[in-house]
Order: C-alpha cells, then sequence, then structure tokens
C-alpha cells in the first residue's frame, strides 16, 4: 500500500486533471481509475492516476467510446498506467474504426453539400432522410397525408 503522504485527495487529482470530481467517482465506478480508501473511508489516488487519466481524456476527445478505453486499459498487467508503447499499440486497433468514422463523416458532408436548397422536396432520392434508397423497399415512394381527411374534412 502507498503511504498516504503519495495520495492524492479527489479535489486534487479533479484540479490537476481539469475534470470534475463527479468524473472521478463516474471513472472509478466504470473501472477506468482506482482509488485507495482511508480508514476514514475517503477516496485517495495514487499520482499515476493522473496519466491514467489523460489516457483516457485523449481517447475520448479521439472519439473512442468508454466502454471500448475500459476495454484497453483492461489489457494492461496489473492495472498500470498505459506507457508510449501501450498508446501506439491501443491507438493502432483503433485505428480502422477510427477511418470508417471518416468516411461516414465525408460521406455526410459530402451529401449534405448536395442537399442545400432542396428543401427535402425528394424523400424518395435524398441521400440523408432516405440513405441507399429504404424507402423504395416499402414502397413506391413517401405517403402523404391528406390534410382534409387528417382534419376530418374540416379544411386547412
Amino acid at each position: 500500500m502507498t503511504t498516504t503522504r503519495h495520495l492524492m485527495t479527489p479535489g486534487d487529482v479533479a484540479t490537476r486533471s481539469g475534470v470534475a470530481i463527479s468524473a472521478l467517482h463516474f471513472y472509478e465506478r466504470n473501472g477506468l481509475i482506482e482509488s485507495e480508501r482511508t480508514t476514514g473511508n475517503q477516496r485517495r489516488y495514487r499520482r499515476d492516476v493522473l496519466r491514467r487519466i489523460g489516457f483516457i481524456r485523449v481517447s475520448q476527445r479521439v472519439g473512442i467510446p468508454l466502454a471500448d478505453i475500459a476495454a484497453s486499459l483492461a489489457t494492461l498487467p496489473d492495472g498500470r498506467t498505459p506507457t508510449k508503447q501501450d498508446w501506439a499499440r491501443l491507438s493502432r486497433t483503433w485505428r480502422t474504426e477510427l477511418d470508417a468514422r471518416i468516411n461516414r463523416l465525408e460521406s455526410l458532408r459530402d451529401d449534405l453539400d448536395g442537399c442545400i436548397g432542396c428543401g427535402c422536396l425528394s424523400l424518395r432520392s435524398c441521400t440523408l432522410y432516405n440513405p441507399d434508397d429504404v424507402l423504395a423497399e416499402r414502397g413506391t415512394g413517401a405517403i402523404r397525408l391528406d390534410r382534409d381527411q387528417d382534419s376530418g374534412g374540416r379544411g386547412r
């Protein structure tokens, strides 16, 4: 066990890492970080938790879901702090998913450019509203509700 003078309070960790104390508790509940308890049952963190939080924050910033971050951290022996080599290995495993996300975003951006000004008058062929023309599989096009019928014949 680490001596008490080498441990940090949640407030100290929050100040140094830039994350809220509630985020520390959340990370701990989800197995991303660990704390030790004092005899008064107060949380204390080892100093290396700051590097682990840095790893979590950078991973989140590039779009990695927390579940994937937790799974990656779980591959480290004895819950140790990730090293530069660990980051390189883990980031390689995430690269394929990140590349796929980038491709989806670029496609969305390109489709959006063609959509500006259409007013969604072409629901049958709109690649944003009707990706891969899935509405064509359901029939001949979008169904339009007649307002006169919808309002019981009382008009618009």
